[in-house]
Order: structure tokens, then sequence, then C-alpha cells
């Protein structure tokens, strides 16, 4: 199995800078977007902070043994009660995702300007016939297989916990009030719990992952059209989407990573 990747990101059209992030491995199949939140750039800081810690452990390690064992040093064990990772590149996606956290964490609790900060983060990490997903927050990954769209995360945020719970519908859930509020994100506390999956892949598929600049002014059928359009021309979907996006009002920063399995 070959992946091919394609990204992008833009500032969108109702904001002054880019407090989103990507990171597209040069040597292994992962890629990473993170959407920073916090005011005064910090935002951006948050999610600079955590591409650049899969940049290290995934790229720069590579050619760097005492930096490799360094990052394995620093990186917090699993602490959460359900199963550990089995698998190791799981593990090394865990490990990055929960050592990011922590740099995030760390580097805020120093800066005053950096209070507060934190980012979303959904990437994932592709083998032979499986992709690991991971996720903390409301940016999220879709798979087009056979011309049908599925979103693959669910949003960590109050919307489709009410969702969940029964107490919104999904009719609602595109006028709530609160449907931006999210109730995980990296940086916010010491440990974070990223939310890890294994997924099928196979030759044909098509990932998307992305933060909310794109999914706020877009639906799922805009989404699907667009990427049907240029099928495994994903340099120019990735164009087509932020500027369907931007058209769309552009009201967030947008940030698209295509995937294209063969």
């Amino acid at each position: 199995m070959r992946v091919r990747f394609a990204g992008l990101s833009d500032v969108g059209r109702n904001r002054t800078n880019n407090e989103d992030n990507l990171f597209i491995s040069r040597h292994e199949p992962i890629c990473v977007v993170a959407d920073g939140m916090g005011g005064h750039k910090s935002g951006e800081v948050a999610s600079e902070i955590a591409v650049k810690t899969f940049r290290d452990i995934y790229d720069t390690a590579l050619s760097d043994p005492h930096l490799r064992e360094l990052l394995r040093d620093k990186a917090p064990a699993w602490p959460f009660k359900r199963r550990q990772p089995e698998h190791a590149e799981e593990r090394r996606l865990v490990q990055a995702t929960l050592l990011a956290n922590q740099l995030i964490y760390d580097h805020a609790s120093t800066q005053p300007d950096c209070r507060g900060m934190g980012t979303t983060l959904v990437g994932g990490y592709f083998l032979e016939s499986s992709m690991y997903l991971v996720h903390v927050g409301d940016s999220r990954a879709y798979r087009l297989r056979a011309g049908r769209l599925e979103r693959v995360t669910k949003d960590h945020s109050l919307a489709d916990e009410y969702l969940a719970l029964g107490l919104l519908s999904s009719d609602e859930a595109d006028g709530f009030a609160y449907k931006n509020v999210i109730t995980r994100a990296m940086g916010l506390h010491p440990v974070v719990e990223p939310e890890v999956t294994s997924l099928p892949v196979l030759p044909g598929d098509l990932f998307l992952f992305c933060s909310d600049g794109l999914t706020d002014p877009l639906n799922d059928a805009q989404i699907a059209a667009i990427l049907g359009h240029y099928g495994t021309e994903i340099d120019q979907a990735s164009r087509a989407l932020i500027d369907a996006a931007n058209a769309g009002g552009g009201p967030d920063n947008i940030t698209v990573i295509l995937a294209s399995i063969r």
C-alpha cells in the first residue's frame, strides 16, 4: 500500500493570523492537523509546539539517535485505565500526543501571555492495511470510499456530548449556541487522554484531516462533491476545499490534509 499526502493551510476571511498548523512527515506515513486556541497569538504557539513535537519524533529523531533516546525518555507513560496501546506505532502515536500536551502545558505555565492556550489535534499513521487515528478536540477526519463520505471521528464537544445523551437532535446541532465549545483539548491540563482507534484501509480510499474552519462553512455533501470531482488530484482538491470554505465566509483558519491510498 502506498500513501500520498497533500496539505494546505489558509488564514480565512475573518482572521488576521493563522493559529492552525499541519505536519506531513518526509519519512513516514503520518500526518497531523492542529488548530490552536488562545488570545494574543498564543493559539498558534500551542499548535506549533504540537506539530514540532511530532516532527521531532517522526522526522528529526530518525537521523539523531541522541534525540531519539531523549524523546523516548521524556515521553509520559500511559496514565489511563483503559487498555495499554499494543502495537508499536500506536504506542509511538500516543507518546507523541502525550508529550506534545505536556510541552504545551509547561510552556503555558511559564509564559503569562500563553496562559490558557491549547490546541486540538487530529492525525493518522498508516500501516499496510490499516491506520491508527488519533484525535483530541473538534478537528475531524473523514474517509471517502466508493463515493461515500464518512466522518470517522467524533468531536470532543458539548454539541456531540448532548447528541450522545439525547439532549440535542441532529437537526438542532447546527443552530446550537454552544456548538463550538470543546470538552477536550491539548495543553489545558498536565495530562490529556487522546482518542486512538484503528481503521481498515483499502486501495482507493481517500482520507481528509481538517480543522473546523473547513467543516463550519461546508457541510458533508459539499465536501464529498469536491473530493469526488477531483478524485486522486489531491493537490487541486486541497486548494478547492479551502477556496470553497472561503467562499462560504471563511469564518476561521482553514487547514486540510488529504491522504490518498493506492
